[in-house]
């Protein structure tokens, strides 16, 4: 399990590490550097899940060496099949790494969602769903690894207008 305590909002407890593959973990299909490090030092605080539609096939051997639940769901409907696994797992006890537009039910229904950047960039409405937005998969990794050194330095701007009442 991974606490992560946000000043001014909660503290987290977190079980599941859900993430998309192409785009969040790989570009083209293949892993990017520093993530398979990175996920096997999750993996030991963390249940990690990779889910996926598997578009350039050979997902499975990509993360053949990390410690991870891999599910392939089908091309149709991937927001909601992203979503359904989110929630079998516990979503308040999960935190969601995305980009694609087929993310952001996924990460607005995760107890903690993160959008990446990356270099073909994020859809605009999975960074509405998010509650951070990082420049690439490597920082969102870190915030999980280090959390106490980033949530100082981070602004919980977002935090606190969501949880705000209406006006």
């Amino acid at each position: 399990m991974l606490t992560i305590d946000i000043p001014g909002y909660q503290t987290l407890q977190l079980d599941h590490l859900v993430l998309d593959f192409n785009g969040t973990l790989a570009c083209d299909g293949q892993l990017i550097n520093g993530v398979r490090q990175r996920l096997e030092l999750l993996a030991g605080q963390l249940q990690v899940h990779i889910i996926t539609a598997d578009t350039f096939g050979g997902v499975a051997a990509a993360v053949a060496e990390i410690s991870c639940r891999l599910s392939i769901i089908p091309p149709k409907a991937q927001d909601q099949a992203k979503l359904d696994y989110l929630q079998q797992l516990g979503a308040s006890r999960a935190a969601a790494i995305g980009n694609g537009r087929n993310d952001r039910l996924m990460l607005a229904g995760a107890g903690l969602g993160i959008a990446v950047m990356q270099e073909e960039g994020a859809a605009s409405a999975t960074i509405l769903a998010a509650d951070l937005v990082t420049r690439d998969i490597l920082a969102a990794l870190d915030l999980l690894l280090h959390p106490d050194d980033w949530w100082r330095r981070c602004a919980i701007d977002y935090f606190e207008y969501h949880e705000a009442p209406p006006p």
